[in-house]
């Protein structure tokens, strides 16, 4: 049909003849219509308006997947002609599915073309929104493409709104107009989208998901306030590409920046690829006939395998509620439906098979409006389980993230207690042992704010070394790490054969404050797992205001310079918190570590009631 309609000299005036006035077009919807609304700020308003006064299409169901514009179907006064199905919730149908007057069909957008293509999901009438065609006879679906072209080619009846506003977009956004039935020409303003300014919590949370971003990632971001925090927060990165299911003006940010070229992506190279878009004005004159951005169906964007084949692909997305064990709920507050499955489990999944690929769910740490805490013991009754504790891999609050891929329910729990909101750990830790989710005799650390500035990276023996504070849900790496070490080792730390490094030792060595008690440690990543190689730590004597500090490093790494390193950040950090100086014991057969001391100016004094050498440095005032 498209073939013969390129060859065709007379498509213009087939087009004449396919043009109606919105009334007669409308007239053209039978009674009890499936009637598919084109999404976001592609929507045809101009019929949409219509549609509410139109006599025939009546007793009809009205889907789509998320509307920005007018939506006067779900008003209760047209109950009696329409119902309204959403595949994802907006503001403006909220109210008509909660009080039972919508429904709402729970799927996962990579899933939903097929369902429309299979007829699972029929679709009788179109309603979409195009740009005028060009000399060869095609309009462009322009900023909205998700599941809007699939439904164009499944309607029975295809009627299209020509907006001389609509960006001519490139992929698979084209319809021939041999594929339209009518044509209704309405010049007027496209919806536009500002994003929402973030608040201080929203910041803290994208400054966090910023450091788990690489440079030469290919990055999905979501909709709403997290954006607007990301995407300052990314200034600062590399040549990062973009696979997501929608962008908004961060993406022209960015790019003017020189943060995005897609140059290092593994498919669509070069390319911004999505499935619709929401922005201003400005964006849509940026994505008019631009070839380096590409939009495509939901069943390419969204499908988990496409989003795998991206290297280092970093999905960043919102949740509603996660209980201890990682069972995320991103769709709804208790019973009350409140958005949608949408594309979360899609790019987590994907991002999560990707090589060096990061899913991230971020949420903040309570409500708004209650000040309750979203990390909780279990889910509210009628909470629904979106992304599940077998899919689940990283969660941000404003207070952190912890990486749950791999954790025990035990380890779990900890790391989401620890960056939940400080006045809910107690609670939270109680439940949790109430569940046995933990040991009964777990304390509840002292944290303070997570000291990002003691953080640095360093390259020994052609080995990237992280050096970064010791956190309390470390618990495991420092198990491993004391057992990876020598008698011989031990003995020189611990003036001791210490053999065993039980829960109870292993939490009071991990309540730290980071003022009063420090550790740093030294991890390298191993086969794809962190592991400790070093540790460099401190104790507060409060009676000289001295930092006792001691450095341990693994037998295979000793004389590489990460103890120099460890025991340099110790110092510095009990400097930059006003302690007088730092001490330490060290056993005169340590010859090594008691060198790496003096060359560090300290000074040395044997005590022969200890047999051991004290090290002293005070710091200038």
């Amino acid at each position: 049909m498209i073939e013969r309609a390129l060859l065709d000299p007379d498509w213009k005036k087939k087009y004449k003849d396919k043009v109606r006035t919105r009334e007669r077009a409308l007239e053209k919807i039978q009674r009890g219509s499936r009637i598919f609304i084109g999404s976001a700020c592609g929507e045809p308003q101009h019929l949409v308006e219509g549609l509410a006064k139109s006599r025939t299409a009546t007793d009809s169901e009205i889907v789509h997947i998320l509307t920005l514009g007018a939506a006067p179907y779900t008003e209760e006064r047209f109950s009696s002609r329409f119902r309204h199905n959403a595949f994802f919730i907006a503001d403006n149908t909220r109210a008509a599915v909660a009080e039972g007057r919508a429904d709402y069909t729970p799927v996962y957008l990579s899933e939903l073309p097929w369902l429309i293509k299979s007829k699972k999901i029929r679709i009788d009438v179109a309603l979409v929104q195009v740009s005028p065609p060009d000399k060869h006879g095609f309009v462009s679906l322009g900023v909205s493409i998700d599941v809007t072209r699939v439904a164009v080619s499944a309607a029975q009846l295809v009627i299209a709104e020509v907006n001389e506003n609509m960006p001519r977009t490139h992929g698979y956004s084209f319809v021939h107009v041999s594929e339209i039935d009518i044509l209704v020409d309405h010049t007027s303003p496209m919806i536009t989208y500002e994003s929402p300014e973030p608040d201080d919590t929203a910041q803290r949370m994208g400054k966090i998901v910023a450091k788990l971003v690489e440079d030469g990632s290919t990055i999905q971001i979501g909709i709403g306030l997290l954006p607007s925090a990301v995407v300052p927060a990314l200034a600062e990165k590399n040549d990062l590409g973009v696979h997501t299911e929608m962008f908004s003006d961060w993406l022209i940010q960015l790019t003017e920046k020189g943060v995005i070229n897609n140059k290092h992506k593994s498919i669509n190279i070069g390319k911004t690829v999505a499935s619709f878009c929401m922005g201003s004005n400005k964006l849509y004159e940026y994505i008019d006939n631009n070839p380096a951005v590409a939009f495509h169906t939901s069943e390419y964007i969204n499908d988990p395998y496409i989003i795998s084949q991206n290297r280092k692909m970093v999905s960043v997305n919102t949740a509603l509620q996660v209980d201890l064990t990682g069972q995320v709920c991103s769709d709804s507050i208790g019973h009350h439906f409140y958005s949608g499955i949408g594309g979360q489990v899609d790019f987590v999944r994907g991002a999560s098979r990707s090589d060096g690929g990061k899913a991230i769910i971020c949420l903040a740490s309570t409500t708004k409006k209650t000040g309750e805490s979203t990390i909780v013991a279990s889910l509210s009754e009628g909470a629904g389980v979106v992304t599940t504790r077998g899919t689940v891999r990283y969660i941000v609050t404003e207070w952190g993230y912890a990486d749950l891929h791999g954790k025990s329910i035990r380890e779990r729990a900890m790391a989401l207690i620890s960056i939940a909101h400080p006045d809910h750990r107690e609670k939270l830790l109680e439940e949790a042992k109430e569940l046995k989710y933990v040991y009964p005799d777990q304390i509840l650390p002292t944290l303070r704010e997570y000291p990002e500035d003691l953080e640095s990276t360093g390259t020994h023996n052609g080995v990237k070394v992280r050096f970064r504070p010791v956190l309390p849900v470390d618990e495991s790496l420092m198990k491993d790490f004391f057992y990876s070490l020598s008698e011989e080792t031990v003995y020189l730390r611990y003036f001791a054969l210490v053999h065993l490094m039980p829960h109870a030792r292993l939490q009071e060595n991990l309540d730290l404050d980071y003022e009063t008690k420090l550790s740093i440690a030294a991890t390298r990543i191993n086969k794809g797992a962190e592991e400790v190689i070093g540790l460099g730590e401190y104790g507060l004597d409060p009676s000289t205001n001295m930092a006792e500090t001691s450095v341990v490093i693994r037998d295979e790494w000793q004389e590489k310079g990460i103890g120099k390193r460890l025991l340099s950040l110790v110092v510095e950090a009990a400097r930059r918190r006003g302690l007088n100086g730092a001490t330490g014991f060290i056993l005169p057969q340590n010859r090594r570590m008691l060198h790496l001391y003096l060359a560090l100016g300290f000074t040395a004094t044997y005590d022969r009631t200890e047999e051991a050498y004290t090290v002293k440095l005070v710091f200038d005032k």
